[in-house]
């Protein structure tokens, strides 16, 4: 399944790991901080319900 890499093997490997932590890494961020933007946004919602 893996083609011959030669010696451009480990690179190549690396690269491979390296992007997948790297998008992993941002899913992550993007669902902490969507988290944190959903509370914001309920904690705003419920001052402004109860100004009125």
């Amino acid at each position: 399944m893996m083609p011959d890499l030669g010696k451009y093997a480990d690179a190549v490997i690396w690269s491979y790991i390296s992007s997948a932590v790297l998008i992993a890494g941002l899913v992550a961020l993007s669902i902490w901080q969507g988290k944190r933007v959903k509370r914001a946004l309920r904690e705003v919602e419920e001052r402004a319900g109860k100004a009125q």
